[in-house]
């Protein structure tokens, strides 16, 4: 009887805790999420990346990623310098996995990916 109750106790705690967890993340307007999901890079190379690799992330304010094309956000992060940024890139930051999730891109590709998403052009 002792046993089920802190096994009952127990599971409880780890779904209170579960919950606790989770949430509405990063706040953005709906427009602002479907703004940035309207935005594509022109070269149809960096939009291909941009698709497999980006979007899922800075299209979403719940991942905690920067939108696409919220350049007050953006501003701030370019400030740190495009060098910074592409370190940031290609060895993960917070919750961004190394290289973004495109192995096979290269520095300028992710310079340019980072400048189309800070400005959304």
């Amino acid at each position: 009887m002792i046993c089920n109750k802190t096994m009952a106790i127990a599971i409880t705690f780890s779904f209170l805790l579960a919950d606790a967890g989770c949430g509405d993340g990063p706040y953005a307007p709906p427009a602002a999420q479907a703004q940035s999901r309207a935005l594509q890079p022109a070269d149809p190379t960096l939009a291909a990346i941009y698709q497999r690799s980006c979007a899922s992330c800075h299209t979403v304010a719940a991942t905690g990623a920067p939108l696409t094309g919220d350049s007050p956000v953006w501003g701030q992060r370019m400030a740190k310098g495009m060098d910074t940024l592409v370190d940031n890139v290609v060895n993960g930051f917070g919750g961004m996995p190394p290289f973004g999730l495109c192995m096979d891109c290269d520095a300028a590709q992710f310079e340019a990916l980072i400048a189309f998403m800070a400005t959304g052009k």
